[in-house]
């Protein structure tokens, strides 16, 4: 499905992609637990986010100071990059922003499972 996004040329993103990726990273901050994957609009199409972020990791722009905060406040410890917060790449972010949303489809995954499994697990009742 990455086919359908516009490519990068040399390492940067034309401004639609840019906009999707800040319209996939503000999906992601309102994605709420046990939901299924957000998906942004492209051309009329619809695109999950998770293949934004794929088609950003080999992006070499600088990410926009007003979305870092998506992506560092959801990190297990502190960002240190080779500079300051404005110098993480798209690339870094849409890696982090791949990662993450892996762990909350799996989790999604494993919370539709266990729903599943429970409607088969209830005891048997006496007499049925």
């Amino acid at each position: 499905m990455t086919n359908l996004l516009p490519a990068l040329h040399e390492g940067h993103a034309p401004i639609t992609l840019q906009q999707l990726f800040r319209d996939a990273l503000e999906a992601y901050d309102d994605w709420g637990a046990n939901m299924p994957e957000p998906v942004v609009a492209f051309e009329g199409k619809l695109v999950p986010i998770s293949t934004v972020f794929d088609r950003m990791k080999p992006c070499t722009d600088i990410m926009p100071a007003n979305f870092i905060g998506i992506v560092t406040d959801r990190l297990n410890k502190p960002w240190s990059g080779e500079g300051p917060l404005d110098e993480m790449t798209v690339s870094t972010a849409a890696r982090v922003m791949s990662v993450l949303t892996r762990r909350q489809l799996r989790d999604y995954g494993r919370g539709s499972i266990e729903a599943f499994a429970d409607r088969f697990n209830h005891p048997l009742r006496a007499g049925a």
